[in-house]
């Protein structure tokens, strides 16, 4: 008989539900570490991704999910009642104090270096463009980067001319190397701007313009905009001539013949390029999930940090974003904070967004999406304890701010907020090379860089295949080491130009910039 439903922490006073169950079916949970083989007869039917209580819950009581409280009882819940918003309250609160164990997060470090080491002997290969700042690209790349909403539609024009001139329309990864396509990435700012608004937009425009997956860059401006050439190069820093061309539009008669020139020329500059050899630890990886469900933190986000183990635990370099849905689980990663320091500016990193919500008049609270509760995500704690799955066991070695770009091996926490396309960009302006994204509703979007999403259960891998990349709900049904070394064998093929993922087959590759600012 198939599993029907799962507790997930043996301290767990709620189960999930993995299919549909009816009411009146009796539910044996398997024993867990000292916790005895449990079964629970349902009042009600549960939807698959709900929880259910196992043992009867007093009216304030905490309900514990993952081992933490994802909340606090409305009511007295007696044990087969659907778990759920009806019944549960938020614990979370804008003030909270948070303390650190340099012994408990040694311990942690210890545990992770430990179970660690057969990964440190056994490092895959990839072969990637290797660039000259020492960083490598999954892609080799034309990138067109408006620096004003104003110049979108010619740099939009521009890119389809050059596909079609040098890509015979159709641009794709290639094995051995070269040219792979002519890509732009418009928004809607860089006037009417001020302060560090305006700075924002420009740092992040400049990390994509230095991201090592754009083989050759075109910067594209209008030539009055307030994020002109000049200002732009105070954030860009130094710059190959060869790899990065401007053009101020104003400045020419015909801007369309002029970018068409330049194009040109880094079509030649970037056909050059060859994929090398090197570690898979070179690669950056992002991490994002979008649109969860009940199954969120049992299939597709613990994989994940089954893969951020491995990375981390190999020498690579993985960044955890989507600040607001770290409220609820934020101990869990202090806890596993290097150092005092690392703790410290995890600290602020929270109350920092905590206190932008109180600067807009909102609390940090808030219930998750309508797609989310629908999924079986009833409070923002429950949310963010599934969310941090993606971090494994990871030690938190870095912390960075909005528009920093990684450095640091291990796993670092990088400023930004939950939305989707923004935290991608997020990711990508820090240097992902790859970004995992898993779902449990499903969405087509992706960013510059390669998306791959990652279903929490079948259903939705069967009917959105033309967006899912993977099935996670393979952990359900097929030993964990297998999918993982199945789901980080295709992110060495898509790395290395094997594979695309749906998001690239499809063209579904958009940025969107975090704006906090007046418009003039």
């Amino acid at each position: 008989m198939s599993k029907i439903a799962i507790r997930i922490n043996s301290a767990d006073v709620v189960a999930v539900a993995l299919q549909p169950i009816a009411k009146g079916t009796t539910v044996v949970l398997e024993a867990m570490d000292n916790v005895p083989e449990a079964s629970v007869t349902l009042q009600e039917d549960i939807t698959a991704g709900h929880k259910f209580a196992i043992m009867d819950i007093k009216k304030d009581e905490p309900v514990i999910k993952y081992g933490y409280p994802i909340g606090a009882a409305k009511e007295d819940i007696k044990a087969g009642f659907h778990v759920h918003t009806h019944n549960i309250h938020t614990l979370l609160s804008e003030k909270f104090e948070y303390s650190y164990n340099a012994d408990s997060a040694k311990k942690a470090y210890d545990a992770w270096y430990a179970e660690s080491e057969h990964l440190r002997k056994n490092v895959p290969t990839v072969n990637v463009y290797k660039r000259a700042d020492g960083r490598v690209g999954s892609r080799n790349e034309v990138w067109i980067v408006p620096l004003v909403g104003c110049v979108n539609k010619i740099s939009e024009n521009l890119a389809a001319w050059a596909n079609g001139k040098f890509c015979a329309g159709e641009p794709k990864p290639s094995v051995e190397g070269g040219l792979e396509g002519f890509f732009t990435w418009t928004h809607p700012y860089g006037c009417s701007q001020m302060g560090a608004d305006k700075e924002t937009t420009a740092r992040i425009l400049a990390d994509l313009v230095n991201h090592p997956n754009a083989g050759g860059v075109l910067v594209v401006s209008l030539g009055c905009e307030e994020n002109n050439i000049p200002y732009f190069k105070n954030f860009l820093g130094d710059y190959d001539e060869n790899r990065v061309k401007f053009m101020v539009t104003q400045d020419f008669e015909d801007e369309i013949e002029e970018g068409k020139r330049l194009l040109t020329e880094l079509a030649g500059y970037v056909s050059a390029f060859r994929r090398e050899s090197a570690p898979l630890t070179e690669i950056v990886l992002g991490m994002k999930c979008g649109g969860s469900d009940g199954m969120s933190g049992i299939t597709a986000n613990a994989l994940i940090g089954r893969i951020c183990d491995a990375m981390t635990g190999m020498g690579g370099r993985v960044m955890l974003t989507e600040v607001p849905e770290m409220f609820g689980a934020e101990q869990m990663l202090m806890n596993r904070c290097v150092d005092k320091n690392r703790f410290d500016n995890t600290v602020n990193l929270i109350n920092g967004f905590k206190d932008y919500y109180a600067r807009h008049n909102q609390v940090c609270y808030e219930n998750p999406s309508p797609g989310n509760k629908a999924g079986g995500i009833t409070t923002l704690e429950d949310k963010s304890l599934g969310c941090v799955q993606k971090g494994g066991k990871a030690p938190v070695t870095g912390v960075l701010k909005y528009g920093e770009r990684l450095t640091e091996k291990g796993l670092s926490l990088l400023e930004g907020p939950g939305n989707d396309i923004v935290s991608t960009t997020d990711m990508t302006a820090a240097g992902a090379n790859i970004i995992l994204f898993s779902t449990g509703r499903g969405t087509p979007l992706g960013a510059p860089v390669p998306t791959v999403k990652i279903a929490t259960n079948h259903p939705l891998a069967q009917k959105k295949s033309g967006w899912i990349d993977f099935d996670a709900a393979r952990l359900l049904d097929e030993p964990s080491d297998s999918v993982r070394d199945a789901l980080l064998n295709q992110i060495c093929d898509i790395v290395s130009g094997r594979s695309v993922t749906k998001n690239e087959k499809n063209g579904y590759r958009e940025i969107a910039i975090f704006k906090d600012g007046v418009t003039l």
